[in-house]
């Protein structure tokens, strides 16, 4: 098993990366699905409901209001990933064990790699990135947000300049569809060969 990570700050477009390689026939592990799957457990719910009451609603939580209550203070935000990475982390674990047996080429769409420490994991580092601004246009019209709420979200990531310093391979995503799939079938015959 080779694992490869796909990452790089939010709008900069590793998702399509990710996309693309899918659609090429690999296996590409989703960690944001993970994160959307442990909002439908019950005991997870009721942790994050006591943890940050103001986002209570029912039975669920407003993401919405939870977003904007961890990425406007840190000391929250770390407390939400104490909740959320552990469990990440035990099911990285269990699907490296289980294909640890398998010749073939893994891949996972994870953002906060290198913040989690998942690197010593894999194998190669897949960095997107893009002109700021243009990455700033695509959230702020993705998620509706306003240019305020992006940089809340993106002053908690690392840097991608940092990313890119420590990535094996980075991709500028800021070109038409058909030239960027040719350049990932291109590193995805690289990687096959290595």
């Amino acid at each position: 098993m080779r694992m490869i990570a796909i990452t790089g700050s939010i709008g900069c477009g590793k998702t399509t990366i990710a996309k693309m390689i899918r659609q090429q026939g690999y296996v590409v592990f989703d960690v944001d699905a993970w994160v959307r799957r442990l909002y439908f457990n019950k005991k997870f719910l009721a942790k994050i409901r006591e943890t940050f009451p103001a986002v209570a609603e029912g039975e669920g939580v407003n993401k919405r209001k939870l977003r904007n209550i961890v990425f406007g203070d840190r000391n929250q935000l770390k407390i939400l990933e104490k909740m959320t990475h552990p469990f990440l982390l035990r099911y990285f674990k269990q699907i490296i064990h289980r294909n640890s047996r398998v010749d073939d080429l893994f891949f996972v769409d994870v953002a906060l790699l290198f913040e989690m420490g998942w690197d010593r994991f894999c194998d190669k580092v897949i960095v997107a990135d893009v002109d700021y601004e243009i990455q700033k246009q695509r959230v702020m019209i993705r998620d509706k947000v306003e240019a305020e709420d992006f940089e809340k979200i993106n002053n908690v990531q690392m840097s991608n300049e940092k990313k890119k310093e420590l990535a094996d391979v980075v991709i500028d995503t800021d070109k038409p569809k058909n030239v960027l799939k040719l350049e990932v079938i291109t590193l995805l015959q690289e990687l096959e060969n290595l």
